[in-house]
C-alpha cells in the first residue's frame, strides 16, 4: 500500500509509449496567441500585463547584458507555473516531480550563466571563489568550498523543485485516503480532515506558483553575478 502512493509520480504511457512529452507540450496550447490588433480581449490583456510586470521585476537588478535573457526566463516561469498548476488536477501527471526534467532545466541554464561570466569577465567570475581579505592559510580551503558550492547550485535548483512538489502531492494523497477511510466510521472526523485537505490544496496552489518563481529568481541571481 505504501508503494502505491508513489505510482502517481510514474510517467504515464500509452501502448508502451511514455506520454511525458505530451504533458510537457500541453501547457503551451492553453495560452492564447497574442494578435496584432490594437484592442485585445480581457484574457490576452491580463496575460500580457502579468508577463510585463514579472519580466520588469525580474530584470530590474540586471544590467543591459542580462536583459537578453528576459524572453527565456519569462517563458520558463510560465512553463513551470502552468505544469505545476495542472499537476494539482485529478488524474493528471506532473512532469516537474521528475528530478530528471528539473535537472535537465537547471544544469544547462546554470552552466550558461557560468560560461557567460567566464567569457565576459573571467577575473570577476573567478574572484567569487575567494572572498576579499581572506587569510593566506585559509585560501586553499575557501577555494575548494566555494567551488563545491558553485557546482551544487544546479543540484539545489532541481532538488528543491522536485522535493517541494513531491512532498505536497504525497501529503494530499495521504490525507485524501484518510478522508475516504474515516467517512464510514467517523463522519465528523472525516469532515474535519476534508477541511484540512481543502486548506492544504490551497497551500499547494501557492507552493506551485512560488516554487516556479523561486526557480527562475535563483537563475536570475546567478546570471546577475556573471553579467
Amino acid at each position: 500500500m505504501a508503494m502505491s502512493f508513489f505510482d502517481q509520480f510514474a510517467s504515464t504511457s500509452y501502448l508502451g509509449i511514455p506520454l511525458i512529452a505530451v504533458a510537457i507540450a500541453l501547457p503551451w496550447v492553453l495560452y492564447p496567441t497574442p494578435t496584432s490588433r490594437w484592442i485585445n480581449n480581457r484574457l490576452i490583456t491580463v496575460q500580457g500585463w502579468f508577463i510585463n510586470r514579472f519580466t520588469s521585476q525580474l530584470m530590474l537588478p540586471l544590467n543591459a547584458g542580462g536583459h537578453k535573457w528576459a524572453l527565456l526566463l519569462a517563458s520558463l516561469m510560465l512553463f513551470l507555473i502552468t505544469i505545476n498548476m495542472l499537476g494539482l488536477l485529478p488524474y493528471t501527471f506532473t512532469p516537474t516531480t521528475q528530478l530528471s526534467l528539473n535537472m535537465g532545466l537547471a544544469v544547462p541554464l546554470w552552466l550558461a550563466t557560468v560560461i557567460i561570466g567566464m567569457r565576459n569577465q573571467p577575473t570577476v567570475a573567478l574572484g567569487h571563489l575567494l572572498p576579499e581579505g581572506t587569510p593566506i592559510p585559509l585560501i586553499p580551503v575557501l577555494i575548494i568550498i566555494e567551488t563545491i558550492s558553485l557546482f551544487i547550485r544546479p543540484l539545489a535548483l532541481g532538488v528543491r523543485l522536485t522535493a517541494n512538489l513531491t512532498a505536497g502531492h504525497l501529503l494530499i494523497q495521504l490525507i485524501a485516503t484518510a478522508v475516504f477511510v474515516l467517512l464510514p466510521m467517523m463522519p465528523t472526523v472525516a469532515i474535519l480532515t476534508a477541511t484540512v485537505l481543502f486548506l492544504l490544496t490551497l497551500l499547494e496552489v501557492a507552493v506551485a506558483m512560488i516554487q516556479a518563481y523561486v526557480f527562475v529568481l535563483l537563475l536570475s541571481l546567478y546570471l546577475q553575478e556573471n553579467v
